[in-house]
């Protein structure tokens, strides 16, 4: 694997932000399969190296099989981000607003009748959500901005599958939607190590201090049994926050990697992001607990050789 050491600086808003650059030449060797398991029909999970935000996705559903896989004529959709912080787009604590845009624009084009993006956020809603880059981008694209600040707007929903999270609110939206997307950005977690798309569940959920007083990793993986699950988890790879997360980075915090993960299996892509952080600095997947939790839960699998990968450079 070859890593550039040169930093790149860029000018955001008149101060100069340095972002570390990844060269993607080789990193597909974390994703290595002992098996010969690539695919002839549509894969299993998807990783898309090299590209911009747009094209990543369109590469990314076209290996799964085109959004019409996921989404039907007529469809009400949510696609759930993160847009948990008072942040910008180059600060990497939210999910990238050209990837946002660009789904809703597949979902619509696939027919779907309304396209709804919402997080309940940790910093105020609509500073959060405008600051992201996310609600202009959204609206631009034809979708619509649900708020989650309100309670009145989750449902309670049993999880019999859990260990310690029995139940939980949820946000309404979700439960009445016909499909929901949950596309998460890779960066570091204080609590859990990392949190990709399982951990972005939390953004669903009313109550998320009850994970973290909790045992946080194991309800992670409980949220995961959620009745209704995504039908595609999406990983936005394309800036990574390397320290300092969940809330975002400057600096030698963010590294400009490029990259995209996608597949129906929260657990699997989990992995696989991961494994691909890992390149980036170390993270060993033995550090995530919620992974081998929610494997054993049956939300997904650890291991990759059981699947159909496809890997794209750009």
């Amino acid at each position: 694997m070859r890593r550039r050491d040169i930093l790149k600086t860029i000018a955001l808003g008149g101060a100069a932000t340095v972002i570390r650059p990844f060269s993607s030449f080789g990193s597909f060797d974390v994703l290595a399969q002992t098996s010969n398991a690539d695919p002839t029909g549509p894969a299993d999970l998807v990783a898309v190296l090299g590209g911009e935000p747009a094209e990543m996705l369109d590469q990314a559903l076209y290996e799964l099989g085109g959004i019409g896989r996921f989404v039907r004529t007529g469809n009400k959709v949510v696609i759930k981000p993160n847009i948990g912080w008072d942040n910008s787009p180059e600060e990497a604590g939210n999910s990238n607003p050209e990837l946002i845009a660009a789904l809703v624009r597949h979902c619509l084009e696939a027919g779907a009748a309304k396209v709804s993006v919402l997080d309940h956020t940790c910093d105020q809603w609509n500073a959060c959500y405008s600051n992201s880059g996310i609600e202009a981008a959204v609206k631009a694209a034809g979708g619509e901005m649900l708020p989650a600040h309100n309670q009145a707007t989750y449902q309670e929903v049993a999880l019999p599958r859990a260990k310690v999270l029995k139940k939980a609110k949820i946000h309404r939206a979700i439960m009445e939607s016909d499909a929901w997307f949950n596309v998460p950005i890779l960066k570091t977690h204080g609590g859990a190590g990392m949190t990709v798309s399982m951990k972005n569940l939390m953004g669903i959920v009313w109550d998320r201090g009850y994970f973290h007083w909790n045992d946080l990793n194991q309800c992670i993986a409980d949220i995961c049994t959620l009745p209704k699950p995504p039908v595609l988890n999406i990983v936005d790879a394309y800036r990574v926050l390397l320290e300092g997360g969940p809330r975002g980075g400057r600096g030698k915090d963010v590294a400009m990697a490029k990259g995209l993960f996608a597949s129906p299996d929260m657990v699997a892509v989990d992995t696989a992001a991961i494994r691909f952080f890992g390149q980036l600095r170390a993270m060993p997947l033995q550090n995530i607990a919620y992974l081998q939790k929610g494997a054993e839960l049956a939300v997904g699998t650890t291991d990759l050789d059981t699947l159909a990968i496809k890997r794209v450079k750009i």
